[in-house]
Parts: C-alpha cells; structure tokens; sequence
C-alpha cells in the first residue's frame, strides 16, 4: 500500500511543473483575448449595431438600399455572411447553408473563451493541491520555510486559474450575445431574400 501511495504522490508531484506551465500560458492567451474583445466590441458598435437598426426597416422592397449600405460598411464577419446571403438569392440550400455556416463561425469564436473557462478552475485547483501534500511534510517536520513556500505556490495558481477563467466566462457571455444578435439579422435576411424571390418568381 506505501509504495502505491509513494507512485501516488511521485505522479502529483511530477504534475506541479506542467500545471503551472500551462497556468501562466492560459493567463498569457487570457491576455491576448482581452485585446482582441476589445477589438471585436469596436467592430461590433461599427457594424452590427447599425445593421441591427436597418435590418428592422428591411423588406423586400429596401433590399436593393440595404445591399449597397452593406458594401459600405467595414469588413467583418457578419457583413461577410450578409453579403454570401443576398449574393446566393433564389438557392434556398445555399442559404439555409450559409446560416449554418455562420454558427459553426460564431463556435470557433467563443472556443477559447470556453476553454480558459473551465481550464482556469481545473488547473488552479491542481495547482492548489498539489503542494499540499509537500506542505503537510514539511509541516510534520518542522520545515517552515518549505511549507511556506508550497502554501504560497497554491494561493498563487488559485488566484490565476479564477482570473483566467472569469476573462473566460465574461468574454464568452458578450461574445454569446453578440452571435445571437448576428444571426438574428442573417436570418431575418435570409427571410427577405426568400420573399423577394419569391415575388420575382410570381412576377
């Protein structure tokens, strides 16, 4: 049973090092994220915010109107969409395939958010227990000094691993709402290239 519990506690030791490799890379990337949120929310106020309001007035009669203030807005993803959605009118598959196609988009988008989220947690748990058990050696052996050392390292990937996964989860909750709203707006368009092509057709 001892040497079961030394493999035990060689393997969890042996784990410290990786875990708080991949702490301070998640904290790193959590870093990159924020800089690029920010850039997305630009976007977002540039682009989907002014397509949101005409995208109310849009029928089938203002679809001309809207396709040529949609070429003069800023690139993004969803004027990328809207413009493939106008571009294939009258192909029903290819429209219900650039809807999906924006979804799977709007995925890859919030996977590192989602990933710093529940990987923040993981590893800041592990790196907590793990120099606990180091700790309670040192503890039963009157080595202060080690204790403090290892207590000190299991405070700190706590607190790392609960901001990297607050960046995380805050991130991911705007970046949710952000894609809901962009695909409402696609397929309301989507709605109204099937109208006019419908009306066209009856022409």
């Amino acid at each position: 049973m001892n040497v079961i519990s030394n493999i035990l506690f060689w393997i969890s030791t042996g784990l410290l090092v990786p875990v708080i490799v991949l702490l301070i890379f998640f904290f790193i990337r959590a870093l990159i994220l924020i800089g690029g949120f920010m850039g997305q929310y630009m976007q977002t106020k540039k682009t989907t915010d002014i397509l949101y309001k005409d995208i109310e007035k849009l029928s089938p009669q203002t679809l001309e109107a809207f396709e040529m203030k949609l070429a003069g807005q800023q690139p993004s993803v969803l004027k990328a969409f809207a413009e493939k959605i106008i571009a294939n009118r009258g192909d029903k598959g290819k429209l219900e395939l650039m809807l999906s196609e924006y979804e799977i988009e709007a995925d890859k988008n919030l996977a590192t958010s989602k990933v710093l989220t529940k990987m923040g947690p993981i590893l800041g748990l592990m790196g907590t227990l793990i120099p606990m058990g180091p700790a309670l050696v040192g503890l039963s052996t009157g080595d202060i000094s080690s204790m403090a050392y290892n207590m000190q390292v299991a405070f700190a990937t706590t607190v790392v691993g609960l901001v990297v996964s607050a960046i995380g989860f805050l991130t991911q909750m705007v970046k949710q709402r952000w894609a809901v709203k962009n695909l409402t707006i696609l397929e309301y368009l989507a709605d109204v290239v099937k109208q006019q092509t419908s009306k066209t057709a009856e022409s």
